[in-house]
């Protein structure tokens, strides 16, 4: 993984935005204001949001992803190795899980998507 294959991963995403909100370097990427991916300054990984704290804490026992840090307890991790078809499908799930907690209003607003 590298920050151009999240990057090319995301920027498809309906109403997917690109910004560095903390400055140095990082890519938050945003759908309707919140954010479903993160890539830090160093660039070592990917943080993700879960469904549920649950989820997230099932996820590091399985693949041994740590909580990401500085980011609520249901986001993880996922370091520069992990393979891209499981970084697709966390970042979609990621974006489905924060798009559908949008606003019905806002969601309508975006395209369709059934990734």
């Amino acid at each position: 993984m590298s920050r151009e294959t999240v990057n090319q991963i995301c920027a498809p995403l309906p109403g997917a935005e690109l910004n560095d909100p903390w400055g140095g370097g990082h890519d938050a990427w945003k759908v309707g204001g919140k954010m479903f991916a993160s890539i830090g300054a160093r660039g070592d990984g990917v943080a993700v949001k879960c469904a549920s704290i649950e989820e997230a804490l099932h996820l590091e026992d399985m693949f041994g992803w740590p909580k990401a840090p500085y980011f609520h307890r249901s986001w993880v991790h996922l370091p520069m190795d992990t393979p891209e078809d499981e970084l697709r499908h966390r970042i979609y799930a990621s974006y489905k899980t924060v798009r559908g907690g949008l606003t019905k209003k806002l969601q309508a607003s975006l395209a369709p998507f059934e990734g």
